[in-house]
């Protein structure tokens, strides 16, 4: 099987993948530089926003991997996590939504102020868009570095399409990969989808991925 890498070069097309296949693009480039660039930000709070798939989590594993911390899952935080965090000057809370306890998660806000550590928030959308009901939070998150991941432009595409393609052992030419950017909606969780797609139609019948195939996937959206 070819690495990513070697995908690449075959297609003479320019490197730009870092920190464990982390590809850097436009729609995600202040994302990447704020992470790092720890400590040397504006505030304590980093807000990383954008859809499934879209590598927040991957972002906040090359944080960690580089300057440790601890990661908690917000819909799990509990008052338990209040004391857990106090040896970590990083934390990291995964995945913020309406379905939290908010007291709590004013709490943390709190500690980091207090104890000046720093706080990286994932969300599917940017946190002062998240409509809380605690008006401290709220008022709170106002204070946070917003860095919100846009949809993927045609060269970020061609590499997370290349990036799945590799996870599954598939080699595609060229030539089909900009046939599925142009006709695939602009989306990190539909890319991973069509490529799933295409797989298992492909495995069904015993053939190798081409225009057919791929066309069979977009009738059958």
């Amino acid at each position: 099987m070819k690495s990513l890498n070697q995908l690449l070069l075959d297609f003479d097309y320019e490197q730009n993948f870092k920190d464990d296949d982390f590809y850097v693009g436009k729609s995600n480039f202040y994302a990447f530089e704020l992470i790092n660039n720890w400590p040397k930000w504006e505030k304590n709070f980093l807000n990383i926003s954008g859809e499934k798939f879209s590598g927040k989590t991957h972002l906040t594993n090359i944080f960690l991997k580089k300057f440790n911390g601890i990661r908690i899952e917000s819909n799990l935080f509990t008052d338990e996590n209040l004391k857990t965090i106090k040896p970590y000057q990083n934390i990291v809370l995964e995945n913020l939504n309406l379905d939290v306890n908010e007291k709590l998660i004013y709490s943390l806000f709190n500690i980091i102020d207090q104890d000046n550590k720093f706080l990286i928030i994932t969300s599917s959308e940017p946190i002062s868009e998240i409509d809380f009901k605690l008006a401290d939070l709220k008022s709170r998150t106002k204070n946070c570095i917003i860095a919100k991941i846009e949809n993927p432009d045609d060269e970020l595409m061609f590499a997370l399409i290349l990036k799945n393609l590799s996870d599954r052992q598939i080699t595609l030419d060229k030539k089909l990969i900009d046939f599925i950017i142009k006709r695939v909606e602009r989306s990190y969780g539909k890319i991973f989808e069509f490529i799933y797609k295409i797989d298992k139609i492909s495995l069904k019948k015993k053939k190798s991925i081409d225009f057919k195939i791929i066309n069979e996937a977009l009738e059958n959206k």
